[in-house]
């Protein structure tokens, strides 16, 4: 599981500080699909990158399982990520110059391990991908380089998988697919999968949605609908408008 525990983030100092999160505490079950939305400027990717990692709080702490995120060296920090946590981000970020079974098996390849091929031969297949997997990126739709971007996060059997806008360069038919993918990775393998999105849609296809606002978490949602989710994202709104 991930637990973060009185997690603060500030940037830069004095009249020019921003106060990215402050004092956020949250849970996140293995097994579990959690969407994380909030207004903009809310501390949304903020959170994504100290949950997962690539930036350390400066108060605060998170844990994967029973490791302290902050204890750890950047060598052991590296080690982790490539071993236990899956990203997969809305640019897709694959190489171009390599086929889709290279890009797949490459967290594999940095981490020095063989990947199961029983494993990756499943994760391939479930994706819709065995027919592709020598073909570059480029020859690909959007769609099925996110299918790549997914595979390539499931192949090391991560821990978590996190979710940066993963639908966002996506049109909606295709989106949907692609969150249809991460749900039955949650209900099949018991996945545990977090993501950012600002679309209500995109966050009902979660088991719970936790809402950021200014920095600091300000309520959740169990078994979310779309039009639930944008009744609160407009509250949110509205809320901050009046304080502005």
């Amino acid at each position: 599981m991930i637990r973060i525990a009185g997690v603060s983030k500030t940037y830069g100092k004095g009249a020019n500080a921003v106060h990215a999160l402050r004092d956020v505490s949250s849970l996140f079950p293995p097994g579990t699909f959690t969407a994380v939305m909030g207004p903009s400027g809310s501390g949304k990717s903020t959170f994504l990158h100290c949950a997962a990692g690539l930036d350390r709080p400066d108060a605060g702490s998170v844990q994967l399982g029973d490791v302290d995120l902050a204890k750890l060296n950047e060598r052991k920090l590296t080690e982790l990520r490539r071993a236990r946590i899956g990203f997969v981000f809305q640019a897709f970020n694959l190489i171009g110059s390599l086929t889709v079974r290279d890009n797949i098996l490459l967290p594999a390849r940095l981490a020095g391990t063989k990947a199961d091929q029983g494993w990756f031969k499943q994760v391939v297949a479930e994706v819709g991908l065995t027919d592709r997997l020598h073909h570059r990126p480029g020859e690909l739709s959007g769609g099925q380089q996110q299918r790549v971007a997914i595979a390539r996060a499931l192949v090391t059997r991560p821990d978590v998988v996190f979710g940066d806008e993963p639908t966002g360069a996506l049109d909606t038919t295709t989106g949907g697919e692609v969150l249809s993918l991460l749900r039955r990775v949650v209900d099949q393998h018991q996945q545990t999968v977090i993501m950012v999105t600002h679309d209500p849609v995109a966050a009902s296809y979660a088991d719970r949605v936790v809402f950021l606002a200014d920095g600091r978490l300000v309520g959740h949602l169990d078994h979310p609908t779309a039009a639930a989710v944008a009744d609160r994202m407009t509250h949110l709104a509205e809320q901050g408008a009046v304080r502005c």
